[in-house]
């Protein structure tokens, strides 16, 4: 059964579907199946990873008002072992028509149930607010990753993204916990940032990964291709720092793997 593991931070701009997509393909070249759920309506996850928003495709959307099985959603991306549930601005209303589904919040979790077997983990990129979409991402996940910004307002609203995770837990998904918070957009020679790198470890504590994603031009690149950095440039800064992420990944979940010889 695949682990399911939710992107969030309702703090736009810290890298949360960079680190989803890019974490996402690295863990697929170690070996592992990966499935990727786009819940945010912008759909940057599924341009990200080459999905062509502008032709007529299904998505969440048609699974979640059940015009389409979750199965007939599923594109396979340029990545092998890598899947995705794209996302586009449609996407936005159902959230509106959740409202009145029975068990609202587990619409996602009982969707995701018919192809969780499938997949050894199931990323879902959740919307940078904490809405239905979100909750229902978290109801049907055993974790949550916490990309974080180095930067002096970074943990401005990290309270109620963890007063709403403990609440999911309370009531609607006991075994949800935090899987790990990640460093994103990092000058290390930043006496500032450094002081912030302390002060989340110090809130945070051995959640924290020890790889942290570096400020990248490249990085920033890739998606306008349609293509993880893995595949945009493997050598790069970015590129390193994010196959690095995925082996710490991979331990912490005590799963075994083969370093990538190439890309």
């Amino acid at each position: 059964m695949g682990k399911i593991i939710s992107f969030a931070n309702q703090k736009g701009g810290v890298g949360k579907t960079t680190t989803c997509i890019n974490l996402a393909a690295y863990v697929s070249a170690l070996g592992k199946k990966v499935l990727v759920v786009d819940m945010d309506p912008q759909g940057n996850a599924s341009s990200g990873l080459g999905v062509n928003k502008n032709l007529k495709l299904s998505t969440l959307y048609d699974a979640i008002d059940g015009e389409k099985d979750i199965t007939e959603v599923i594109r396979r991306t340029g990545v092998k072992g890598l899947d995705i549930i794209p996302a586009t601005v449609d996407l936005a209303g159902a959230e509106v028509e959740l409202v009145s589904m029975r068990n609202r919040e587990k619409v996602v979790k009982d969707l995701l149930k018919k192809v969780r077997d499938n997949y050894d983990y199931i990323f879902i990129d959740c919307p940078p607010s904490l809405g239905l979409l979100t909750i229902n991402a978290l109801t049907a996940s055993n974790s949550v990753v916490i990309p974080i910004q180095c930067e002096f307002f970074a943990l401005e609203g990290l309270s109620q993204l963890m007063n709403t995770i403990k609440l999911v837990k309370k009531h609607l998904n006991e075994e949800i916990d935090v899987e790990g918070v990640i460093l994103t957009m990092k000058v290390s020679r930043s006496n500032l940032i450094q002081d912030v790198s302390t002060e989340i470890k110090r809130f945070f504590g051995k959640k924290v990964f020890e790889t942290f994603i570096p400020r990248s031009i490249r990085l920033a690149e890739a998606p306008s291709h349609g293509k993880p950095i893995m595949q945009y440039d493997a050598k790069s800064k970015g590129g390193v720092a994010y196959y690095e992420l995925a082996k710490e990944f991979l331990t912490r979940n005590k799963d075994s793997y083969k370093n990538i010889t190439n890309f």
